[in-house]
């Protein structure tokens, strides 16, 4: 499914208000004068609002489907429609905030 590409200066959350961010942007290609987020790139999550349960808070997060298409150094872009998965918790990432100029698919 198309959607917005991914970039560093995105706005992405963990299902529990975390705040993730993407430890390794591809500095080759940019959108918006930002680099774009590949599927090889690790989130870490920051201040996941995950507590009273047995379950640690999320940690980390990886991105599973990407752009069919559209590739940077040979891998899938991350876009907005895209599949995530944090870990431990196993719930996905929300892009709120994304850059609308490139779509891919």
């Amino acid at each position: 499914m198309p959607g917005p590409i991914l970039h560093l200066g995105a706005t992405v959350l963990c299902a529990h208000a975390g705040q993730a961010t993407p430890t390794a942007p591809f500095p080759r290609v940019a959108v918006l004068g930002q680099p774009v987020v590949t599927l090889s790139t690790p989130y870490v999550v920051a201040a996941c609002g995950l507590t009273g349960t047995p379950t640690p808070p999320c940690v980390t997060a990886q991105w599973v489907v990407g752009a069919v298409r559209v590739l940077a150094g040979g891998q899938p872009v991350v876009l907005q429609s895209g599949t995530s998965v944090c870990t431990p918790t196993g719930t996905p990432l929300t892009p709120l905030t994304v850059q609308t100029r490139a779509i891919a698919s």
